[in-house]
């Protein structure tokens, strides 16, 4: 019986092992991938630029500017102030009592510019996603956002010709024997005149921000709440509010954040020395201090309290939604 054997290269003929490639131990870092990422879509990055330098220059850079609430500042003189003067223009203003009275003006039209002006724009999505009627849905649509488009000075006028006291609301109450009301020049009529501008002009926009949000919800939501016997009314509670909580709360943190703002422009156009004493908030006494008297200190010392009141609300609700809902803006 024959056995094969294998025969062995003698020593030192064998080929070396092929060595294996090493790994690379290197990992990419955040850096590379942004850099891939700009390389790879820089005609997307390139659209942020404007905004970025539009941002940068009439947002960022005029901050520097806050320097004169501490510094005394006179036109024609150096720009950032002649002297240093520290927590005079504070002091002013906190012992100003027709500053607080200012300040309480603004605290009642934010308050009651958020308490009507927030839930409308909810409610009336919630009545639009019931109507089945397209061709009435997409009217009452396009008459309630169109004022949206019109500018301040328009609305301020319109609002103006509208509670005249010869205009039609004061005509429409004369055919039921009422005397002309002056809307314009009572300053207990004021809050109600600017309140109710607003809800004209601001709902039919917020209306389609939440009409959007509703084409989220999944039907199938819809379709098990029937199926346990939920009517109409607890499907929006339960299925519809809860599917646009996240809009509800990102609008609501942004409105929080301008409660100090109110309508600058609108209140400038619309009031006047006859409805100060419930029409003058933060933002035009401001101007009337800086512009109109020249105390470009005195204003920007008010500017900044008024910056300072409105970082820490919209914090502050960032903060408290995140705690009880879960959803917040950052």
């Amino acid at each position: 019986m024959s056995t094969s054997t294998r025969s062995t290269p003698p020593p030192g003929t064998q080929d070396p092992p092929t060595p294996k490639p090493a790994r690379s131990t290197k990992s990419p870092t955040a850096r590379d991938g942004w850099r891939r990422a700009l390389r790879r879509d820089w005609q997307l990055y390139s659209l942020v630029v404007l905004p970025l330098l539009f941002f940068l220059v009439f947002r960022y850079l005029p901050m520097i500017g806050n320097v004169i609430a501490f510094r005394r500042f006179e036109p024609g003189g150096s720009i950032l102030g002649e002297e240093w003067v520290g927590l005079r223009y504070v002091e002013m203003f906190l012992t100003d009592p027709t500053f607080w009275q200012v300040f309480r003006n603004t605290l009642w039209l934010g308050a009651l510019t958020l308490v009507f002006c927030f839930p409308i724009p909810i409610v009336l999505a919630l009545l639009l996603n019931e109507v089945r009627r397209r061709a009435l849905k997409r009217f009452v649509q396009s008459v309630s956002y169109l004022p949206h488009f019109l500018s301040i000075v328009i609305v301020a006028g319109i609002t103006m010709q509208m509670l005249a006291t010869d205009g039609p609301v004061n005509a429409m109450l004369g055919w039921f024997g009422h005397d002309p009301i002056r809307f314009i020049q009572e300053p207990e009529w004021f809050r109600t005149v600017y309140v109710g501008s607003e809800i004209w002009q601001t709902a039919g926009w917020g209306t389609i921000l939440y009409l959007a949000a509703l084409t989220t919800i999944d039907e199938d939501l819809y379709e098990a709440a029937r199926i346990d016997g939920a009517n109409r009314w607890q499907q929006i509670w339960h299925v519809t509010l809860p599917g646009i909580r996240p809009t509800m709360i990102t609008l609501l943190i942004l409105n929080i954040g301008t409660f100090m703002v109110v309508g600058f422009e609108k209140i400038l156009l619309l009031y006047n020395p006859l409805t100060y004493p419930t029409a003058d908030v933060v933002s035009t006494y401001v101007y009337r201090m800086g512009v109109e008297s020249n105390s470009f200190s005195y204003a920007a010392a008010i500017g900044l309290f008024e910056a300072i009141i409105g970082l820490v609300l919209i914090t502050s609700a960032n903060q408290l939604s995140r705690r009880t809902v879960g959803t917040s803006l950052w």
